[in-house]
């Protein structure tokens, strides 16, 4: 999983991050970095308000985590849910790569199969390229994240759904963030009460976990709710 192969480490960013659960609620590097256009890096006062809103409308509960949590119920992994031919990561690999830098060919059905591109790292400010994605260890070097961990949303409601709405959930975009490999390793299953990304990406986390929370009518326990409201201080 945390094999480079030849990809490039550019900008000193340090990408071998074996530490990376030591990330913790603590930052982690690149914080000068700006955030990656691709999607929607809000802040300011008028993200730091929608945040908060859509946060009130979260449903606060006390839970613990169900041990029936099931991978599968979610359906298979990156599922072309769109129809645009190609699966949900080459559609993230494209979106979230810096302008300019990626290289695609025509695979089948998809007409942007993601050979190799640069990417910024939203949680550390890394920067990332990679010059051969069906090399299978730069491949693993960059992963797409569910924002909102499948198995969290499984805790917060998603137990109750049926599969097609789960299905949904794992593929939809907008919970779909291309990052660093170690540091999704590192970001697991957590919270933002146990992981929080770098200080200059904090607000946008919080929106965009707050706004997908909201869509899909997820649940959160109270110690989420500070981590959150202390991230969109950030904004």
């Amino acid at each position: 999983m945390r094999g480079r192969g030849v990809a490039a480490v550019v900008a000193g960013a340090v990408l071998g991050l074996g530490g990376c659960a030591g990330l913790g609620p603590m930052d982690g590097p690149g914080d000068e970095a700006p955030t990656p256009g691709p999607p929607s890096a809000t802040s300011g006062p008028q993200a730091r308000e929608e945040g908060r809103r859509l946060l009130t409308r979260l449903r606060v509960t006390e839970r613990t985590r169900p041990d029936t949590y099931d991978r599968d119920a979610f359906g298979s992994a990156w599922a072309d849910t769109d129809g645009n031919g190609c699966n949900q990561r080459d559609d993230v690999l494209l979106r979230d790569a810096l302008p300019g830098t990626v290289t695609t060919a025509v695979q089948g059905a998809c007409d942007h199969d993601v050979l190799a591109g640069s990417w910024r790292d939203p949680y550390t400010g890394a920067m990332l390229a990679f010059d051969d994605l069906k090399d299978l260890a730069q491949a693993q070097a960059i992963q797409i994240d569910h924002v909102v961990p499948l198995s969290e949303a499984w805790a917060s409601g998603a137990d109750d759904w049926d599969d097609e709405r789960r299905r949904t959930f794992a593929n939809d975009l907008r919970n779909l963030l291309a990052v660093d490999g170690p540091t999704n390793a590192g970001k697991g299953d957590d919270d933002p009460a146990a992981w929080r990304p770098r200080k200059g990406y904090q607000c946008a986390y919080a929106v965009r976990w707050v706004t997908v929370k909201s869509r899909y009518d997820l649940a959160a326990d109270a110690s989420e709710v500070r981590a959150l409201e202390e991230m969109l201080e950030r904004c």
